[in-house]
């Protein structure tokens, strides 16, 4: 393409004056609810892999991927093929629930890739064509089986955007459902981080299903994410996550993974619970699956199936492209060891981000599992928030592992203060405030430099990765450059960059 024309084939001039008109229009015309279009004013008219193109002719590193829906990236030949056969074929696009050839494949795939412990006993519903839905369709499912009403699910989980998923959500604010927390290590709930944290949390879940006086009877079900993704890029411990499988299995609650934008090989395993050897009762599924296509489903185990017809439905559950591209998309991812990749590949992303923490104070953490990944800035000049345990040296920690396993107290360690602490000789520093103004300057200068990238977390504060995994070792390398020089431009200059001043108070200065 000649520089003097646009991604239309028209001059420059025009194809600017064209996606400023897309995006006054937009603006004018659509919800004030927009996110993406708000923090990325961009009008993609061509994309194939990783690459996105604007109307006004700029090249652009999608690291969005439809968040997380274009496992393969944008209009991969696999996917094009199965649509336009589909099409070619004179098949109906959509048929409610009826059976069809196009229907029967995919589900054959997706079985496939299941974990064996469900695949062998496996049921499927398909929802309304998105994750939401077949979150509740899940919660509606272990309710009718169970008897029971509530429902267990973790401070920063994101289930949806309907009224059940919501309130399952860490957002929620008309509470239904009981919080428990979720383990992690730069913001531990308990302060100390590691096994020791994770143990923690395991033990309070444990205490409030045993204990008759902590207000939450027996739950119908527990639904969790393997990683919490706009929660802020944050895995699950496995051990945890096994300790959850057993607390579930032994008090007969249905456990529901939710595997919307962790499956199809994200993670590095096909399904994120694949990492802790989990099987769960109930898996909601949706964005990978489709393909790029809009399609949910959830798969649960067969002695759940205690539904009436017509219990769950959902007028778009036939859409016969999703299933022709999804079907090809599982195939493709499996057959391919792309899962596999992705947890090489991203092994080493991570790796080359963490030295960010090293050159830059304003990055607080580097954090993820396989293409999942999430850089958390946070302000450089704010106080270290209190409650994180002082960290001891390596020595000591050392020390202090030989006798706590001469004692038999497994990982248990102690800090200076006495604290229990599970860090293992890691003398992690203590989390500073999140900065979610920095977050967006470097959200905009990484758009600057030609490459789209999410933010997420409790507070905005963390910039997120979900390339597609067929991201080649030269793509990613490119990637990791433009966010590194985002943050190193932000970092140096960041009221250039769009983040407000300080006041000497420590306070922002208000916006304009």
């Amino acid at each position: 393409m000649a520089v003097t024309e646009s991604a239309t084939g028209g001059p420059v001039g025009e194809a600017h004056a064209a996606h400023e008109g897309i995006l006054r229009r937009q603006s004018a015309r659509e919800s004030r609810a927009r996110t993406y279009a708000r923090a990325l004013p961009i009008v993609p008219v061509r994309a194939r892999g990783l690459t996105i193109e604007g109307a006004d002719g700029r090249r652009y590193l999608d690291c969005l991927s439809g968040a997380g829906t274009l496992a393969l990236g944008h209009n991969h030949p696999v996917v094009l093929e199965a649509i336009r056969k589909v099409l070619d074929s004179g098949a109906p696009l959509s048929v409610l629930d009826l059976a069809t050839p196009v229907k029967d494949a995919f589900i054959t795939e997706l079985f496939r890739t299941l974990p064996p412990g469900l695949a062998y006993r496996a049921r499927v519903q398909f929802c309304g064509p998105a994750g939401t839905d077949a979150v509740e369709a899940a919660f509606k499912l272990v309710r009718a089986a169970t008897g029971r009403t509530g429902i267990l699910a973790f401070t920063g989980a994101y289930h949806g955007m309907t009224t059940g998923a919501l309130a399952a959500s860490g957002g929620a604010a008309d509470v239904r459902v009981a919080r428990l927390p979720y383990p992690q290590d730069y913001r531990c709930p308990f302060g100390v981080g590691g096994p020791r944290g994770a143990e923690l949390a395991a033990r309070w879940t444990e205490t409030v299903l045993d204990d008759p006086k902590s207000g939450v009877p027996v739950p119908a079900g527990m639904i969790l994410e393997p990683v919490q993704g706009e929660g802020g890029v944050i895995p699950a411990p496995d051990d945890w996550l096994r300790r959850m499988r057993r607390l579930t299995a032994d008090r007969s609650i249905p456990l529901i993974a939710d595997e919307i934008q962790t499956g199809v090989g994200r993670t590095g395993a096909f399904w994120a619970v694949e990492h802790s050897d989990v099987t769960p009762d109930v898996m909601v599924l949706s964005k990978a699956i489709g393909g790029s296509l809009p399609l949910a489903v959830v798969v649960y185990r067969d002695d759940l199936d205690v539904w009436e017809p017509g219990a769950h439905a959902g007028t778009f559950r036939g859409n016969q492209l999703a299933m022709a591209a999804g079907t090809a998309t599982l195939a493709h991812v499996r057959e391919n060891a792309l899962a596999e990749r992705a947890g090489l590949l991203g092994s080493r992303m991570l790796s080359q981000l963490r030295r960010l923490q090293d050159d830059f104070a304003c990055v607080g953490d580097v954090r993820g599992r396989g293409l999942m990944i999430g850089v958390e800035l946070v302000d450089p000049e704010g106080e270290e928030l209190t409650g994180a345990a002082e960290p001891v040296t390596e020595a000591e920690a050392k020390q202090a592992t030989g006798e706590a396993n001469a004692r038999g107290a497994g990982d248990e360690l102690r800090t200076r203060d006495g604290a229990v602490s599970g860090w293992e000789g890691d003398p992690r520093p203590r989390p500073r405030p999140a900065a979610p103004e920095l977050a967006s300057a470097v959200q905009r200068a990484c758009l600057e430099r030609g490459l789209i990238v999410e933010l997420g977390g409790r507070h905005a504060g963390v910039v997120r990765l979900l390339p597609p995994l067929t991201i080649t070792d030269e793509q990613a390398t490119a990637v990791l450059d433009r966010l590194a020089d985002a943050v190193s431009a932000v970092a140096r200059d960041p009221v250039r960059h769009g983040a407000r001043p300080r006041r000497p108070d420590g306070h922002q200065e208000p916006a304009d």
